[in-house]
């Protein structure tokens, strides 16, 4: 399954799922002293960002070391990312993450696991062993989702607040939703590449 700049972008967007972010964004974010909230935000970010540069720039020798197939990766990508879209269809209640008191967060959670976690990982992985000549767009859809959960993460009581918590569950199952079907769609490719062509 070949993607453009703007369904990579939208993938990874689905994956990051800021919105269903929101219920562990909050919490994490209220006992951080409003000035440093900016600063928080833009470093978490900038964390997670990093970390999933590393597996996307990385992914094609770390394929060839393990001496696993683009075939088998599209699979397990594709099953991860439909695990992930199970749970936010199903799911009623978001995760929580535990920080110490008095601190600000730093690295876990928000940077990882919440924003570069395994599905993301994965998601990045695959798109740069997929079509490897396309690194820049994979790129630049990255550096564009990151910017989007980086504003949510910095309005995630505003957002609550205007749209509610029904309609964020309601908006989080539409994301799972279609999530399912790209899961779907790239497990179905993988294993048509396994079937139709030569290991």
């Amino acid at each position: 399954m070949d993607h453009s700049l703007l369904s990579a972008f939208i993938l990874l967007l689905l994956v990051l799922d800021p919105l269903g972010s929101l219920p562990v964004f909050i919490p994490v974010m209220r006992d951080v002293p409003p000035a440093r909230r900016t600063w928080v935000a833009v470093r978490e970010v900038s964390i997670a960002f990093g970390v999933l540069a590393v597996f996307m720039f990385l992914g094609e020798g770390f394929l060839h070391v393990m001496r696993l197939s683009e075939r088998s990766l599209e699979v397990a990508g594709g099953v991860i990312l439909l695990i992930i879209a199970m749970r936010m269809i199903f799911s009623h209640e978001g995760g929580v993450y535990g920080v110490p008191e008095g601190r600000e967060p730093f690295i876990f959670p928000l940077a990882v696991p919440l924003l570069a976690g395994p599905s993301a990982m994965a998601t990045v992985l695959l798109l740069a062993s997929r079509q490897p000549d396309r690194m820049l767009s994979w790129v630049g859809a990255l550096a564009a989702a990151m910017v989007v959960s980086g504003v949510a993460l910095l309005m995630c009581d505003r957002i609550r607040r205007l749209l509610g918590d029904s309609v964020v569950s309601a908006l989080e199952k539409l994301m799972g939703l279609v999530l399912t079907a790209i899961a779907v769609e790239m497990i179905l490719a993988g294993l048509k590449r396994y079937f139709m062509a030569p290991l």
